[in-house]
């Protein structure tokens, strides 16, 4: 009898766990190819208005340009004192330039090209995302953060220190295992640039008006992160902290590369309380600002880099959704209505109106499909990075653009994960606006769980 009913208990137990295998929701994973990212809008690929084609193209040329310090090694100008990489290109790469943070990570060869002396900090490697860390608090004099002294700017990864074109500079690169080892220090990565230009162009009485249709739905109530002089609603940056992509794109030359530039003019000063302490005289390798409108120019790299840079994300095409991949039509179909059923679609508005456009056709009256609704909203203590921006405090970060998300690698404002199932999880804490539509999430199937996701990987 035993001999006979082992072998059917084993088929069971089989077929038990190749079903359960069946019904278990998984990340499809990226995308493959890169869904038409990177290219100009089309009436930009048509050259409407005469010229505009040329512009991107230098614009896009001037993106991927890698930086040294005077020009004098690779051909941009203007590198640190103090940087996180060379190129808005190396950090903006997948799945085509522009996007997020890349598959190999370019900051492990920037700490030490052209003969620099950087340590690596840990949190930093080949495998792992791009990123920029901050500390939220100020040191005491016994090396642990003091609470009530908050700091939140950037501490640059590298220094120049060592490059054969730094002549005598020498720096110190922050401690960064002090603050690891306080738990003094926060993450962000590279936000992708496809499609900008049309959050850039949205109507301010369209946000509000979508904000006021969903406000309490499904216990979210965002607000908008607002510029301190005009009051304008701000939209760009993790915290939709900056205004235009012209601001956005400046305060990241100076901040991510070191350039001085015609937005943000001068050199940053070396960390520290109230930020007195200026730079030494000889790290101050160029004139101010280094980045500059070339008056004498009779060709299309007149304008400077950072306008270029803005230029190259205003005139970007969106990412382009897939209706087939991953998991089929009728799944994703079916995930597309439950993100609207559970409540994702409270902040990740699907589709949003821009204004008319006096730039380029694609830009005016068209259909944003960027899945935000640009509000900032809490998420509570689990995402809380105690860092504020604007008006916007620790735990409030934008609705994340969702448009391209089948492409990228890494995921929530530090790169934690590469899981969307765990970025979905990481949505709930104490606090958190979210809480609400991650458990409406939890409490569906495992089929329609691998519809909604085939669904996000789909965008």
């Amino acid at each position: 009898m035993t001999s006979r009913k082992l072998p059917f208990v084993v088929l069971t137990l089989v077929v038990l766990f190749f079903a359960g295998m069946a019904f278990a929701q998984t990340d499809p994973g990226v995308r493959a190819g890169t869904g038409a990212a990177g290219g100009p809008l089309a009436s930009v690929a048509a050259n409407n208005p005469a010229g505009s084609l040329a512009f991107f193209n230098q614009a896009l040329a001037t993106f991927r340009e890698v930086d040294s310090v005077s020009g004098t090694i690779e051909a941009g100008s203007g590198l640190g004192p103090r940087f996180n990489s060379r190129s808005c290109a190396f950090c903006h790469a997948q799945p085509a330039t522009g996007g997020s943070s890349p598959t190999v990570n370019p900051q492990v060869t920037d700490a030490s090209a052209d003969g620099a002396q950087n340590v690596i900090p840990s949190f930093i490697t080949a495998g792992g995302p791009v990123r920029e860390a901050r500390f939220p608090f100020f040191f005491d004099a016994f090396g642990n953060p003091d609470t009530t002294r908050p700091n939140g700017g950037v501490e640059d990864l590298f220094t120049i220190t060592g490059r054969t074109d730094a002549g005598t500079c020498s720096l110190q690169q922050p401690s960064f295992a002090t603050a690891q080892a306080t738990g003094n220090i926060i993450f962000r990565i590279p936000t992708p640039t496809f499609g900008t230009g049309l959050i850039e162009n949205i109507d301010e009485t369209a946000l509000l008006n979508n904000a006021a249709a969903n406000s309490g739905a499904f216990g979210t109530s965002g607000s908008f992160n607002r510029n301190g002089n005009d009051g304008t609603i701000t939209r760009f940056g993790w915290k939709a902290q900056n205004k235009s992509l012209l601001i956005f794109a400046g305060e990241a030359y100076n901040v991510e590369q070191g350039v001085s530039n015609e937005v943000f003019t001068q050199e940053r000063p070396l960390p520290g309380e109230g930020q007195t302490t200026g730079l030494p005289t000889n790290c101050k390798i160029n004139g101010t600002p280094e980045d500059i409108t070339h008056f004498n120019a009779t060709n299309l790299d007149t304008s400077s880099d950072a306008v270029q840079f803005a230029i190259f994300m205003r005139l970007t095409a969106p990412p382009t959704a897939s209706t087939t991949t991953p998991g089929g039509a009728t799944s994703i179909s079916a995930g597309r209505s439950l993100f609207n059923s559970i409540g994702c679609a409270a902040c990740h508005t699907p589709s949003l109106t821009t204004a008319a456009s006096g730039i380029t056709p694609s830009l005016g009256n068209a259909t944003a499909n960027l899945f935000s609704d640009l509000e900032i909203h809490h998420m509570g203590s689990g995402l809380n990075d105690n860092v504020g921006q604007g008006g916007a405090g620790g735990d409030q970060f934008r609705s994340a653009p969702l448009w391209g998300l089948g492409q990228r690698i890494f995921f929530l404002h530090d790169g934690r994960t590469s899981n969307l199932l765990t970025a979905i999880s990481q949505h709930a804490s104490s606090g958190s606006e979210a809480n609400g539509v991650v458990a409406n999430f939890n409490a569906l199937s495992a089929t329609n769980k691998q519809n909604l996701l085939n669904f996000l990987r789909s965008l």
